[in-house]
C-alpha cells in the first residue's frame, strides 16, 4: 500500500511561483513513477507532469510545459512540482499519484493523494 500526502498549495499572484510537494509512504513506493494531475471546478482532471522512479525521464502536459518542473528525491520519498509564471488558469486542486508506469493517463496510476488547492489571483 502507498500513501501520498501533498503540501505546498495556497494563494499566489499571477506571475509568481509555488512549489508543491508530495511525500509517499509504504513499501510499494519503490520503483513507482509519480505524477501530478489537477482539476479545476467544472472541468475534467488534467495531466500535469510525471517522472520515472529514477528521475531520468519526465513527461509534461501542454499546460505545464516550459513553466513547471517535476523532480523527485527518493531518499525523502518525495516528488516536487515547481510552478513558475503561474496564471489564473492554473487554479485547481493538484493531486499526486503513483503508478508502475510513466504515463499521462490517470488510469495508469494506482495510488492517489487527497490533493492540495492552488489558487492564482490576477
Amino acid at each position: 500500500q502507498v500513501q501520498l500526502v501533498e503540501s505546498g498549495g495556497g494563494l499566489v499572484q499571477a506571475g509568481g511561483s509555488l512549489r508543491l510537494s508530495c511525500t509517499a509512504s509504504g513499501a510499494k513506493f519503490s520503483g513507482y513513477a509519480l505524477g501530478w494531475f489537477r482539476q479545476a471546478p467544472g472541468k475534467e482532471r488534467e495531466f500535469v507532469a510525471a517522472i520515472s522512479w529514477s528521475g531520468g525521464s519526465s513527461y509534461y502536459g501542454a499546460s505545464a510545459k516550459d513553466r513547471f518542473t517535476i523532480s523527485r528525491d527518493n531518499a525523502k520519498n518525495t516528488v516536487y512540482l515547481q510552478m513558475n509564471n503561474v496564471d489564473v488558469g492554473d487554479t485547481a486542486v493538484y493531486t499526486c499519484a503513483g503508478g508502475e508506469h510513466l504515463d499521462n493517463s490517470d488510469y495508469s496510476y494506482d495510488y492517489w493523494g487527497q490533493g492540495t488547492q492552488v489558487t492564482v489571483s490576477s
